[in-house]
């Protein structure tokens, strides 16, 4: 029976949604939350996250929901609980300074917590800024065998 089961978890799971569709979703929402439009003159991008914040108490908790889903789907990829742990705190940090009136509205401007917790996820899965895979590395130069006594 518990054979049966283990197989049958095995195959949900190889049927589900695969790492490259996790990340595209993530990616989705960290640079919708944090980087959807350019401020005209300043060169700078904001997100949602920045608009929504500016709705007192309810803004920033909508935020800080939609910033925990980014955090969920990282641990179903198998992200360590001390990453899981940072990410976590970038959403703490976020929130709790961005509930703070004008300032916080501010702050989430520079602040791009999902936008680092999404580098996170891109870093402990081996992928670049665009979530390709990053080639092995290689060193050029020559081996030397080393005997042992």
């Amino acid at each position: 029976m518990t054979a049966s089961r283990a197989a049958f978890f095995d195959a949900l799971k190889a049927a589900g949604p695969s790492e490259t569709d996790s990340l595209a979703r993530i990616t989705f929402l960290a640079r919708l939350l944090d980087s959807a439009f350019v401020i005209p003159g300043l060169n700078r991008s904001i997100g949602i996250d920045a608009l929504i914040g500016a709705v007192p108490v309810v803004g920033d908790a909508v935020s800080a929901a939609l910033s925990s889903y980014i955090i969920w789907e990282a641990r179903q990829l198998g992200i360590p609980r001390w990453k899981i742990a940072r990410m976590l705190g970038n959403v703490a940090i976020d929130t709790a300074i961005g509930a703070i009136p004008v300032a916080g509205d501010v702050f989430d401007v520079f602040f791009k917590a999902n936008m680092r917790n999404l580098r996170i996820i891109h870093d402990h899965l081996g992928r670049d800024g665009q979530g390709r895979r990053r080639g092995p590395k290689v060193i050029d130069g020559t081996a030397v065998r080393v005997e042992t006594r």
